[in-house]
């Protein structure tokens, strides 16, 4: 739990980098506990009525999603990079079921291990980068 929670803080230490790559692991591990932390405080939501059925988010999930919107486009923005992507793709997000497995099947491809424009190429091991 200690390494998915070390991945999830340098994803959100680069909260508005949206230049360089993301490895898979920082990707998946950043989506992994953004839903563990958002299951509950829907819960919450739904335990204290201040959920919206008609949105099916309630207040204290939403302002989450929201504060977490930033961190989730630049930690996909990378992970697109780290395939020779470009970040623009996400747009795709905005078609329904199209849009949202598109971009499912790019984040869970393997990285270009070599050079791209966005950066350097990994060395495939599981390493955890240093946070500066």
């Amino acid at each position: 739990m200690k390494e998915s929670i070390d991945w999830f803080m340098i994803a959100l230490k680069k909260y508005a980098v949206f230049e360089g790559r993301a490895r898979k692991k920082e990707y998946w591990y950043f989506i992994l506990i953004y839903l563990l932390t958002l299951i509950p405080l829907s819960i919450i939501d739904f335990f204290t009525g201040t959920m919206n059925e008609a949105l099916g988010l309630g207040f204290i999930s939403a302002t989450y999603m929201l504060l977490m919107l930033c961190p989730t486009l630049a930690v996909t923005c990378r992970r697109l990079h780290d395939m020779g992507k470009n970040g623009w793709w996400q747009l795709l997000n905005l078609v329904p079921l199209i849009g949202f497995f598109t971009i499912l099947f790019f984040t869970v491809q393997d990285s270009q291990p070599a050079d791209n424009e966005y950066g350097e190429g990994y060395i495939r091991h599981n390493a955890i980068p240093r946070i500066n």
